[in-house]
């Protein structure tokens, strides 16, 4: 008898155990890489304190320098999950205390390391709790290249120190994105947005793909607000689409009501952001009309259009990316 596994989606065989992963793979020309089914590693931000680094102890791989804690994934384990896993189990980091924002992927085809940045949201101290490490401390982030670094991680982060100051938020024409699809949205306003609300709802936890974004990284857990106008309205107040499927809707998109004028709406929502000190770099505004697209870009905002929306909607990545 076999099962789908609600992570991966895989097949396995009832009661089957997940394979360790607490092993070395070799590659083609013979360099070998811990983790069977790859590795992943925990960039945590704190605001105030820097990042947290792991100085690794002497008789460990690459012993002496430092790095973030992480190691190798088990069978059917996400790169998110595995990362703060590995960073509960060697730092003592609480999994609440950390919001993830990106992944960025090493991928050599036969193994693959992913670095997942998170913010920390409730500030802790970490502690040593297994005997990987002879230290744990908080590095303000112009101090970490004065370290010995770990190879591998000394490699990542010229890329990685491009992304820790980056917050991007995507901003969505809602009535652009809905009327781009035929499929009857305009039957029910409200519950057409419902529906994409708890769409981006899902992508925002699944992740965004960063690929045609330009703000490097694999994949964002970006920031979500729509921009709603005329009937669709109704769902900012509770109405359709207030049950949304597994909760993920609750919190997790932010919701502005045009009270006339839905692309001055989303025009004064850009510039409230760039107000409140986010980067005009990392405002992406959804929309598929040209006007709008050229108001905002005046204002430094980036554009991408319904398409493009549609697909990330259709075909949502997982956090292994």
């Amino acid at each position: 008898m076999s099962e789908i596994d609600p992570t991966t989606g895989a097949i396995r065989r009832a009661n089957e155990p997940s394979l360790s992963g607490d092993t070395w793979v070799t590659s083609p020309t013979g360099e070998r890489y811990w983790g069977r089914f790859g590795a992943a590693g925990l960039l945590a931000v704190d605001a105030q304190r820097g990042v947290l680094l792991q100085h690794r102890i002497p008789w460990s791989h690459f012993g002496g320098t430092w790095g973030i804690p992480g190691g190798a994934l088990q069978q059917h384990e996400s790169a998110v999950d595995g990362a703060i896993r590995e960073s509960e189990e060697e730092a003592d980091s609480p999994p609440d205390a950390l919001a993830p924002r990106a992944t960025s992927v090493l991928d050599l085809g036969f193994w693959s390391y992913t670095t997942v940045i998170a913010d920390v949201i409730k500030p802790f101290e970490p502690y040593i709790s297994d005997y990987e490490s002879q230290a744990l401390e908080w590095v303000p982030i112009e101090k970490v290249s004065e370290l010995p670094l770990h190879p591998g991680f000394a490699d990542s982060w010229p890329a990685l120190l491009e992304v820790v100051p980056r917050h991007p938020l995507l901003i969505v024409d809602a009535a652009n994105v809905v009327g781009a699809r035929p499929d009857g949205w305009w039957k029910d306003r409200p519950a057409a947005a419902g529906r994409l609300r708890d769409g981006l709802a899902s992508l925002r936890a699944a992740g965004v793909d960063a690929a045609a974004l330009g703000l490097g990284a694999t994949r964002w857990f970006a920031d979500m607000t729509m921009v709603l106008e005329g009937e669709a309205r109704a769902l900012a107040a509770g109405g359709a689409g207030a049950d949304a499927p597994d909760g993920a809707a609750a919190g997790l998109v932010g919701l502005v009501e045009a009270a006339r004028d839905g692309d001055g709406e989303l025009v004064a929502e850009v510039e409230r952001q760039l107000a409140a000190g986010r980067a005009a770099a990392d405002v992406v505004v959804v929309t598929s009309d040209r006007e709008l697209a050229e108001r905002v870009g005046a204002l430094g905002a980036s554009v991408q259009g319904a398409g493009w929306l549609w697909e990330q909607l259709d075909s949502p990545g997982d956090a292994q990316a």
